[in-house]
This record gives C-alpha cells, sequence and structure tokens, in this order.
C-alpha cells in the first residue's frame, strides 16, 4: 500500500526543547527532505510569527521535485467571519499548495478552552476548510486531542470529522496529541473510525508513552495511508513520532511503500544531517539511522556476526545508509580484533600470538578507563605500534607547562633522529599551549604534521567517589582534512590525560605518513637502529 509521508520537522519539531532553527536552515532540511522523497513538509505557521512567515516567503522561489509544502494553522477565531481571520489569511497568503489546520474535537477543550458550544465549534472547522477548498488548496484536517475527545464522547468527535469531511477536507488525521493512548486501544478507535469515513485517513502521535512510532504502525494496520511526525523524533515535550523510524520500518517490515527502497538508501546520512543543522547530538541508538544501530560490542556477538550478520542484525544496514561496527573494549574477543585489522587492512599482519597481546593491552587500558570504543585512533596506533615494534618518532624526554592569569606557557622537549628538541610557547590555555610547543618541535623534522587539527574536544569524569582527584578520561577528535579520528588519554590530571591523547594523535599521523613518505621512513629507521 502507498503511504503517504508528512515530516512536521519544521513546525511541531521546533516546539521541542532545545531547538531553534533560522529560516536559512528550515529551507536546507526542508530541500534535504524533499531530495529524501517526503510527500509533505510543513514549513510553519505563517500566522503566529514572523520567522514562519519569512519562511514561506523565500520558499515560494524554490522548486522542490517532489515533495508539497504545506501552511499549518486553526480553524477561524468564534468572533472572526472565515474571510476575515487573519490567521486564516495568513495561510492563503503562505501561497502553499497545502494547507493543514487542526480543530477542537475533545469535549474539554470546546467547553474549557475556547468556551464555546459544540454547534459553533462545527461551524468553525467547516467554515475554514470550504474556504480554504474555495482558493485551491489541498486540505489536510488534523483533528486535535483525537483521542481523548472519542474516548470522552465518540458521537461529538465522529461529528467534528464528519463536519472537516463534508466541507472538503482531503485529509482526515486523527492526532494523539497528549500521546497517551496505548497502543491496542488506539488500534481499536483507528478501526472504528475507518469503518464509518471513507477516504485518505492520517495518523499523528506523539511519544509521551514512548509509543508513537508503533501507535503510528498500528493506525497503517487498520488501513490509514497518511503518517505524520518528525525526524528524528524531534518535538514537544518527550517528541513527535519518529518518522525517520517510521518510514524504515513501513518499508523494511510491513511491505508497504513511502519513499522507495532506493531513496531509503539516504535515510541515514539525511537523519544526521538535519540533526547537525539543529546542532543537536545524534542519538547514538537511535534505530536504523543510529551511531549504535549496528554496533557489537559482546565478544561472542562479534564472533557470531563475522561468521553471518543475520545472527545479531535484523537487517542489512546498507538497506539504511548505515554500517557495520565492532567496538573495542574489555569485552572484546579475537573476533573483535580480526574485524578491527580487517577493517584497517591490516588482517594479514599480526599473527594469533600478536593478537592474544594485543586484545590483552586493551582489556587493561579499557581497565584503566580508556574506553577504546570511541577512540578508533588510539586502536590504530596500537595495531600499529604492535606490527613495527621498533619504529619510534620521537621520545617525549621532559614538558611542562605553568599558567599565570590568563597566559599559559609550555615548554617541551623531545628526543627524534638522535636530536634533542626544545621548544616554548605561549597559548590561550595550557593545552594551546602544549600543542604549539609539540608542534614547534615536530615541524622541522615533519613538517606534514601542521595539518593534523583538533575539532572536537570531551572531557569525562571515570570516579566520581574521590571528587576533584577523580581520573578523567579526554576524548580528542582530530582531522587532517582527509580522515578524522580520535584519541584518549586518562589520568587523574586533565592536562596530562590531554598530553597523553595529542601525543599518540600525531605518533598515529606519523606513521600513516611514513607509509608514504619513504624520507620519514628512512629517518625512523635509522633512528631505531641507533637506540
Amino acid at each position: 500500500m502507498r503511504i503517504f509521508t508528512f515530516d512536521t520537522t519544521l513546525r511541531d519539531g521546533t516546539q521541542g526543547e532545545a531547538i531553534s532553527l533560522s529560516s536559512d536552515d528550515k529551507l536546507i532540511i526542508a530541500n534535504k527532505l524533499d531530495e529524501l522523497g517526503i510527500d509533505y513538509i510543513e514549513g510553519g505557521w505563517p500566522g503566529s510569527n514572523p520567522k514562519d512567515k519569512e519562511f514561506f516567503a523565500r520558499a515560494r522561489e524554490t522548486q522542490f521535485q517532489h515533495a508539497r509544502l504545506t501552511a499549518f494553522g486553526a480553524t477561524r477565531m468564534v468572533r472572526n467571519k472565515v474571510e476575515d481571520d487573519p490567521s486564516v489569511n495568513a495561510l492563503i497568503a503562505a501561497d502553499t499548495p497545502v494547507v493543514c489546520i487542526f480543530g477542537k474535537t475533545w469535549k474539554l477543550h470546546v467547553e474549557r478552552a475556547l468556551g464555546i458550544t459544540e454547534e459553533e465549534n462545527l461551524e468553525l472547522i467547516a467554515d475554514t476548510v470550504r474556504y480554504l477548498k474555495a482558493h485551491g488548496k489541498e486540505v489536510i484536517y488534523d483533528a486535535e486531542h483525537f483521542f481523548d475527545g472519542y474516548k470522552a464522547d465518540r458521537n461529538f468527535a465522529f461529528r467534528t470529522l464528519a463536519a472537516a469531511m463534508q466541507a472538503g477536507a482531503d485529509t482526515l488525521t486523527l492526532c494523539d496529541t497528549n500521546g497517551g493512548t496505548m497502543t491496542a486501544e488506539l488500534a481499536r478507535i483507528c478501526e472504528d473510525v475507518r469503518k464509518n469515513f471513507e477516504g485518505i485517513l492520517g495518523i499523528h502521535t506523539h511519544n509521551d508513552c514512548e509509543l508513537a512510532v508503533a501507535n503510528t504502525l498500528a493506525a497503517v494496520e487498520q488501513g490509514f495511508q497518511h503518517v505524520q511526525g518528525c525526524t528524528n523524533g524531534y518535538g514537544e515535550r518527550c517528541g513527535n513520532a519518529n518518522l525517520t523510524s517510521i518510514i524504515a520500518n513501513l518499508e523494511l517490515k510491513m511491505g508497504h511503500t513511502t519513499i522507495g527502497k532506493e531513496r531509503l538508501l539516504h535515510l541515514t546520512s539525511s537523519a544526521r544531517f538535519i540533526a547537525e543543522l539543529a546542532n543537536l547530538p545524534m542519538r547514538g541508538d537511535q534505530a536504523y539511522v543510529g551511531h549504535s544501530a549496528f554496533a557489537h560490542k559482546g565478544g561472542v556477538h562479534v564472533s557470531a556476526v563475522l561468521k553471518d550478520s543475520r545472527t545479531y542484525e535484523h537487517i542489512s544496514p546498507k538497506l539504511v545508509g548505515n554500517r557495520q561496527r565492532v567496538l573495542l573494549s574489555d569485552l572484546s574477543g579475537k573476533g573483535s580484533i580480526l574485524y578491527k585489522l580487517k577493517q584497517h587492512g591490516l588482517e594479514d599482519r599480526l599473527d594469533d600470538a600478536a593478537r592474544r597481546e594485543l586484545l590483552d593491552r586493551i582489556k587493561q587500558l579499557e581497565f584503566q578507563g580508556h574506553e577504546l570504543e570511541a577512540a578508533e585512533g588510539t586502536f590504530e596506533l596500537l595495531v600499529r605500534e604492535a606490527l613495527r615494534p621498533g619504529m619510534q618518532f620521537f621520545e617525549v624526554v621532559n614538558y611542562e607547562v605553568i599558567t599565570r592569569g590568563n597566559a599559559s606557557t609550555a615548554n617541551v622537549t623531545l628526543k627524534a633522529q638522535d636530536n634533542v628538541l626544545t621548544a616554548s610557547a605561549t597559548g590561550k590555555g595550557p593545552f594551546n599551549a602544549l600543542d604549539l610547543a609539540l608542534r614547534q618541535c615536530l615541524s622541522t623534522l615533519y613538517p606534514a604534521i601542521t595539518g593534523v587539527q583538533l575539532t572536537d574536544y570531551k572531557v569525562r569524569v571515570i570516579d566520581s567517589k574521590k571528587g576533584t582527584a577523580a581520573r578523567v578520561r579526554v576524548l580528542i577528535e582530530w582531522s587532517d582534512h582527509q580522515r578524522s579520528w580520535a584519541t584518549v588519554g586518562v589520568s587523574e590530571n586533565v592536562i596530562e590525560a590531554s598530553w597523553f591523547a595529542l601525543v599518540d594523535a600525531m605518533r598515529l599521523e606519523l606513521m600513516r605518513l611514513s607509509e608514504q613518505d619513504p624520507n620519514i621512513q628512512k629517518a625512523v629507521e635509522d633512528y631505531c637502529w641507533g637506540v
């Protein structure tokens, strides 16, 4: 069955805590959703704020290849004639092919929030839908609080749907606005609605009981063809139904068509792109598209996955544009090590004994708090050191840093190629000063090292019971403009932990460069012989 997708990230999603999108952000996201093959993109409420009004004005210049841009609003106010209602006229002025309006379904809201009669509420719905249809709009009617309204008074809830349908609404959407309806109950109500109303029915659920995706799928099972939600489950309170998961489930588990199998390959990249633009961390455990969705850590799991991925993966991650990952930790087995060696093209260069030794070293580092599953750069360094145990580009003789006020000065001394190199640098902080001094020492011998740049820096307390004397783990992400990697350092001293991660990053990059630059390789070999 063809299921129509309606993404409300740009409207309902922005009502979530910590989400704020500029007009530029919204235009970029709208284009990304269009590329993904979303059918309807709800851009905002033009009658509620200047930002959304600006967005729709700018969106008129955008040619969407697939999606139909949708403006959102409410039924007319009771004191206004529909043609004089500013909010309704703002929907017309937005100049979108589709308008989505919501109306009251729950008698509690009609009587307490609006303070009007049931008949007056029905008139608001019918007048607004009829007026929008007269202006050539496709109208999606969202029945707000439908499931609560149905449970309070089924007859009245049905009359509100009938008012919208008879006025010409193209889609009737049932909203679980408070997110409190259990799946079995929602399915029974949807079945009742399907028996009594023809045409396209939609579902709009919230995640307050962690059931939004399940509730949406339950509605589809009752013949609903229109699903609403937000990318990554963004939205007010606990969020809207996660449209990303809904799409994958409908396509891969239930045999329906949404964006199609070819576009499904871009699901992960689109979800992560939108998370990045929203300046929010992507949930690692998010189904299908999360960084951890196909990650394996336990040795038994890894061993089985290496033989047949179906043993611990419900689908191939490639179907949604994700990838399989094997994490290294104290739970790792030989299978994990073998997987990682293959990942780096090194599987034939360590024998069984060397692999066991490497595994023991990893487990010891994990015990100390290094957490290598997030620091694949440190793991790669360990492997390369195991492959070439005599290689040492430099030896740290001494380092120190002194901070006075806002300025920090670092002194670093290295031994490299039978030379003693010393540098002093002043930085904006102790770690910046150490970084500058280390690079000064190394750049004379290895100029390419200047291309390594810090891109992220995270600190985590390991044993908090010790208070300010606790050990900390510093995870630093790096880039040389071709690839990215992370290294980790652990110490009771956060500067020392940072230093360890910094030194490992430089050692790793030099080892990589040595495989490309024969001069570096020869210099290192000469130095190794002299030690």
